[in-house]
């Protein structure tokens, strides 16, 4: 799966539930105001089952989860890992 892939996945889930939103990639989904304790743990089960991986405690950092990008680049190291773990 690209980049782009993987954007436009994470672009469609947190447009279907805030579809007013004009969302850039590189925009702080938390200084928006509309994510709660209850969506960050949507958008983390999201990633684990979309991309079919499982965040090690160590990347539940917010930062990673801030912007589409960073989301993108956790979801690419992440899979990097479990393909190197399966390998």
């Amino acid at each position: 799966m690209t980049t782009e892939q993987i954007k436009a996945a994470l672009r469609e889930f947190i447009l279907g539930r805030y579809p007013d939103l004009d969302l850039r990639d590189d925009e702080d989904i938390f200084r928006l105001g509309f994510v709660n304790s209850l969506f960050a743990m949507e958008l983390v089960l999201f990633i684990e089952s979309n991309f079919q991986l499982s965040i090690p405690n160590e990347e539940l950092a917010l930062d990673g989860f801030r912007t589409v990008d960073a989301m993108a680049a956790l979801v690419e190291r992440v899979s990097g890992r479990d393909v190197a773990a399966k390998g």
